[in-house]
């Protein structure tokens, strides 16, 4: 992968969708983009207040960092300039109450849990 630079502030929120996963009032932002896997590696995500992100394995793990507001991933209480690494196998669900901004690096798709 080559240098990159993403303006941010130029670049619109767009609506998460996954397929058969409810993602209303969770919208994001690419900052990298994996060509080969075809899929954001990093992105920021906004979590309108209420919104919550079903719970889910890393099979090569996540980190975490918030940006703004506040939110809960599994039984941590995340808040504003938080980081968090889960490592590979870990699993939790993500729930705002008061909506949140966060940095999310995910090397690997996530696998829902049902």
């Amino acid at each position: 992968m080559e240098k990159q630079i993403t303006r941010t502030s130029e670049i619109n929120w767009k609506p998460l969708i996954e397929e058969g996963v409810n993602t209303n009032g969770i919208s994001v932002k690419t900052l990298c983009f994996d060509p080969i896997a075809k899929r954001p590696t990093a992105f920021l995500s906004k979590f309108e207040a209420g919104a919550s992100y079903p719970n889910h394995v890393h099979p090569a793990g996540e980190q975490i960092y918030v940006l703004e507001g506040e939110v809960r991933s599994g039984k941590d209480e995340l808040k504003q300039g938080d980081y968090l690494y889960m490592p590979p196998g870990s699993t939790h669900s993500v729930y705002s109450k008061t909506g949140c901004i966060l940095l999310f690096i995910v090397p690997e798709e996530v696998v829902i849990l049902k």
